[in-house]
């Protein structure tokens, strides 16, 4: 039996067909893992996802396994060290921005209780069911990313453009944007 999967997803890389079946779009509220995707949606920027995706256990070993309470306390020593790591995507400013990030989390996370608790807000505490007929149809930045963003900015985080939101909605399942033809558009 065949398997129809979103658009995107090429058949012949198993690294992207994983990503996709096992986590894209599933709802993630686990603290932990929703800091890393929002900092490697961050280290996208600008770069394929597969690029990002092909280095992630690299930047697990890099940054701590993302444990925010370490990276915040990361110093010139730890940058220049991260800045020679041919592993990750050396741009000083998205390393940089990973500690800037570790803060505001652990504030958000003070101020919320949990930063899920924070950041599912911006979809009502659920996710959104869209209804893509093709990959073509769906948005790069919505009224809930942008609002995401702003707040977050406004929070002390940086490379959390619309768009970066939108892509970090899309892979913790805040938003269901598998097209309707793929197997997991109805599952849970």
């Amino acid at each position: 039996m065949e398997i129809t999967r979103c658009a995107w997803v090429p058949e012949e890389d198993s690294l992207y067909r994983d990503y996709h079946d096992k986590e894209w779009g599933r709802p993630v509220h686990e603290d932990q893992k929703l800091f890393e995707m929002l900092i490697l949606e961050g280290a996208q920027a600008g770069l394929s996802w597969i690029t990002i995706l092909k280095r992630r256990e690299n930047y697990r070993k890099a940054f701590d396994g993302f444990d925010p309470n370490i990276i915040q306390h990361y110093d010139e020593k730890e940058i220049k060290t991260l800045m020679m790591n041919e592993g990750i995507i050396r741009n000083k400013r998205k390393i940089e921005s990973v500690i800037t990030n570790a803060k505001a989390f652990l504030e958000i996370q003070r101020k919320f209780g949990s930063f899920e608790h924070y950041i599912w807000q911006f979809v009502g505490g659920k996710p959104i069911i869209n209804h893509w007929k093709s990959a073509n149809e769906v948005p790069v930045q919505t009224e809930e990313s942008q609002k995401m963003s702003k707040d977050l900015k406004k929070r002390g985080f940086s490379f959390v453009g619309p768009t970066i939101c939108y892509a970090f909605m899309q892979a913790t399942g805040m938003v269901n944007d598998h097209t309707v033809d793929c197997f997991l558009y109805h599952a849970k």
